[in-house]
């Protein structure tokens, strides 16, 4: 049947049931190997995050003459949190105006370039602008990948796998960080070979994964404008979200240096038990995400910050362990629980730009957090104050998304947009 320009065209992800879609060219459902290829591309953006965090300590030693080291080596690591801050809102507008699957597998191949240029680039320069381009690749990979799951699924299924994207992106962090400590050992350089990863997707993708064709692109007609009002709470929350996320990825290393650890083994081993607090504060989220976020947030931002005066308070590996663990569960609850709370108000036409705004958020704050962090350790006197600081700030984010979410008691999975 021929659709006129003026008449909106039918939507080829039809239900296969109550929150299911179909591929429209052969009739199969989306189902496990879609939703594994999908995971496994949003983890990506998590290898970028934490892979070569073990090992920073060396690579400051490495460009010790290299003039302001102390604060270019951590922007190593958050630097492509900006650039993905910057560009996911520009790979959102792509996403829902073009070709949400070719810029994905695009994405994929780029990264794995881009990634491990550092193998061979010499100088500290040439290194940054290579993250500057990893950067720009993971904005499209995780705005592509995680709006394909919201095309896939919806309602009460679709809550639940954000959740588990989470869960197996905290997951995967605490096997990135445990390789890139042991890999660390070989050298600065060496973690920079598991970038190749992201080529081994291109191929399964190709073939399992189809684009969505919920409207027209070959017609000119506007997209729908995107609900300001609506996502301006998830996404305020969500920027500060993103620092008190990444504030122990980037400083637990060097918190970890300050109390007389210096094997990267040990350092990624650290990071790694964190990381599977955090896969676990994702399972939990899975089973409270008919909660709202009123509910949640307070309880999450809460936990984060008990953690992180645990670790202000630490002298020892064992207790700073133990407040990594907390701050790690907090943060494994409120990833997405702030990302369902902003996926679930968005239309099928509106959802990529709407999840790239979301992302860009997250990584902005990412990349906001070790800045923070420095520019209070000036003031306070330290990094374990900086962080002591930082807790109390979350304390009092914790009472006031209490106070000012007192009217919002919607679960987190009613839509089924």
């Amino acid at each position: 049947m021929s659709t006129s320009p003026t008449t909106p065209p039918p939507r080829s992800v039809l239900p296969a049931g109550a929150d299911t879609t179909v591929d429209p060219a052969t009739g199969h459902a989306a189902g496990i190997p879609q939703l594994v290829l999908l995971l496994a591309a949003s983890c990506m953006s998590v290898l970028g995050a934490v892979l070569i965090a073990p090992v920073l300590p060396q690579m400051q030693a490495e460009f010790a003459a290299v003039p302001g080291a102390a604060v270019l080596v951590p922007i190593v690591l958050t630097v492509p949190a900006l650039i993905v801050g910057l560009g996911a809102p520009f790979a959102g507008l792509i996403a829902d105006r073009f070709d949400r699957k070719r810029l994905l597998l695009v994405a994929l191949v780029a990264y794995s370039i881009f990634g491990t240029a550092p193998l061979y680039l010499a100088s500290l320069p040439a290194i940054l602008g290579s993250r500057v381009l990893v950067g720009l690749c993971e904005a499209a990979i995780m705005t592509s990948a995680t709006t394909l799951i919201g095309d896939y699924w919806s309602g009460e299924k679709r809550s639940r796998y954000l959740g588990l994207q989470t869960l197996v992106t905290a997951l995967s962090a605490t096997v990135f960080l445990g390789v890139g400590g042991a890999l660390g050992a070989a050298g600065w350089r060496t973690p920079f070979w598991l970038y190749l990863i992201a080529v081994l997707l291109v191929v399964p993708m190709a073939r399992l994964i189809w684009q969505p064709t919920g409207r027209d692109t070959t017609v000119a007609r506007p997209l729908p404008s995107i609900p300001w009002r609506r996502l301006a709470a998830p996404c305020i929350v969500t920027l500060f979200g993103g620092v008190v996320f990444y504030a122990l990825i980037v400083e637990l290393s060097f918190v970890l240096n300050g109390v007389g650890v210096t094997s990267t083994a040990t350092i990624g081993l650290v990071s790694a038990i964190m990381s599977l607090a955090t896969a676990a504060g994702a399972i939990v989220f899975s089973r409270v995400a008919g909660s709202s976020p009123r509910v949640l947030l307070p309880i999450e931002f809460a936990l984060a910050a008990v953690g992180l005066l645990l670790v202000f308070a630490g002298s020892s590996i064992p207790l700073i362990t133990v407040g990594a663990v907390i701050t790690g569960f907090g943060t494994g609850m409120l990833l997405p629980t702030m990302l369902t709370w902003a996926v679930n108000r968005l239309s099928f036409e509106q959802r990529g730009r709407g999840t790239g705004l979301w992302t860009g958020t997250l990584f902005i704050g990412e990349f906001l957090s070790p800045l923070v962090i420095a520019a209070l350790g000036v003031g306070v006197g330290g990094l374990q104050p900086a962080l002591a600081v930082l807790a109390v700030v979350t304390i009092v984010v914790a009472a006031i998304t209490m106070v000012a979410l007192r009217r919002h008691t919607d679960p987190l999975n009613v839509s089924h947009l």
